[in-house]
């Protein structure tokens, strides 16, 4: 009798991750949107990923496994069986290159299947929504695939893919940090104005002092920590154009002619994006190779020296944690989350992010047995982000996700001495420096074009 109601239990189980996204995680987001709803169990496939890449590129786990009898070739062997698992491969960088592939092909075919589709009557958005055991299973057997790609080639023209990937992200994270300010002045204001309280207005110039503290202080420690007199001249020319570009976007973002086209800009906006700024910098400089222009945050701290060779001659070991890959994995959760959850009124981003203001529109709710509304369909007439786009979003975020996690590493370095080189520095500055120009059209395209509608 257990035995049957726990089939009947799985059987429930297995339709539900067969079902629709509602079905899937009612009973965890009541009143929820099916949009919202299907982005964050794909961000969830997405940040699963990146959890095994983590896992398979701690230190010491090749170590540990090794010491397993008969799993790893070259380890600890068990009389009759023969080691046949290559740890090389499914651990380290090669790992992370394979895991990375794995979720980019994934979301890419996702989004070649989700072109132009306009609604949730569309044969394919049920695709979108739905079926999600099916999608775990395809996702599972792309990766056990990818890890029987021979080395090579491979993985020197998929770190070339990540860096162009890297790029591109770089720019939609600082996109959707634009969005986020811009979404956080316009309803701290609106509630300073509408409920006569000063102290939302407190609060915006609090952050805003915060920010712009924090940014002043990065620049100060880069000037110490990372150039030399007579050494590191590309990182002084970094540092003293970001901070210019920084100082400028920051008058512009409150000159008269400015507030007139945009009512809700203020410095709270330039203030993040230059925070942001400083981080993107301080992550090129320590992919800089000359290690006197780029000391590692253990040597700040501690005085040693981890750029010398040991005694006997051989190189130190690989880094493959530092400061700067954590932040990254950190802004990079935040955009996720945010990505999924977004319903932006900033019209521009829209088009930008090619999803619609206030979401989707149809649908009702679903009212369970407890009378609770349950998430609804709120894509009927339209859907309220592009699939296409928002799978894009994601096999791009895979790729940034194999760079940060191997620090950048070129996969046909030595692993004994692996360093970033020069173009990881300026794939990186490069990307601040568009960024920074999109939030700067943001703020003057409504001036320069005064006929088209911005709003």
């Amino acid at each position: 009798m257990g035995a049957c109601l726990a089939l009947c239990s799985l059987a429930s189980c297995a339709s539900c991750l067969c079902g629709s996204a509602p079905c899937l995680l009612c009973g965890c987001c009541p009143s929820s949107h099916n949009s919202t709803i299907t982005r964050l169990v794909f961000s969830f496939f997405l940040l699963l990923g990146t959890l095994v890449s983590v896992i398979m590129i701690l230190p010491g786990m090749e170590t540990q496994l090794r010491k397993i009898p008969g799993f790893c070739q070259g380890g600890s062997t068990i009389t009759g069986f023969e080691n046949q698992v290559n740890c090389d491969v499914i651990l380290g960088y090669k790992s992370v290159y394979r895991m990375c592939f794995a979720m980019t092909c994934f979301f890419f075919l996702f989004s070649v299947i989700m072109i132009r589709v306009r609604s949730s009557k569309d044969p394919r958005a049920a695709i979108q929504n739905g079926f999600w055991f099916f999608k775990f299973l395809i996702l599972i057997g792309i990766t056990v695939g990818a890890f029987f790609i021979p080395d090579g080639t491979f993985n020197t023209v998929w770190f070339y893919f990540g860096v162009v990937g890297s790029f591109i992200f770089i720019i939609i994270q600082l996109i959707l940090l634009i969005d986020f300010a811009h979404s956080w002045n316009k309803v701290w204001v609106g509630n300073a104005e509408d409920g006569d309280n000063k102290c939302w207005f407190a609060g915006l110039l609090s952050f805003t002092f915060l920010n712009y503290a924090l940014a002043f202080t990065a620049v100060v420690l880069f000037y110490v920590y990372y150039t030399q007199p007579d050494d590191c001249t590309e990182h002084k020319v970094f540092i003293s154009l970001n901070l210019i570009f920084c100082v400028i976007i920051s008058i512009i973002s409150i000159l008269p002619k400015i507030q007139e086209v945009q009512p809700h800009s203020g410095l709270l906006q330039p203030s993040l994006i230059s925070l942001y700024t400083m981080y993107i910098t301080w992550s090129a400089m320590t992919n800089n190779p000359n290690r006197n222009c780029n000391p590692s945050l253990l040597s700040l701290v501690s005085n040693i020296s981890t750029t010398e060779p040991s005694a006997d001659g051989t190189p130190g070991q690989v880094q493959w944690w530092d400061a700067q890959g954590i932040v990254g994995l950190v802004i990079f959760l935040f955009c996720t989350l945010y990505a999924s959850i977004r319903s932006s009124s900033n019209s521009q981003v829209n088009k930008l992010m090619q999803t619609e203001e206030g979401g989707g529109s149809g649908g009702e709710g679903v009212v369970g047995d407890d009378g609770i509304l349950r998430a609804m369909d709120d894509e009927e007439e339209r859907v309220s982000y592009s699939y296409f786009v928002f799978h894009f979003h994601l096999c791009l975020a895979s790729l940034y996700i194999m760079m940060t996690l191997t620090n950048w590493y070129p996969p046909y370095a030595t692993t004994q001495a692996m360093q970033s080189g020069m173009p990881a520095v300026w794939v990186k500055m490069s990307s601040s420096w568009l960024g920074l120009g999109l939030y700067l059209w943001t703020l003057t395209a409504p001036l320069i074009f005064p006929d088209r509608d911005f709003n």
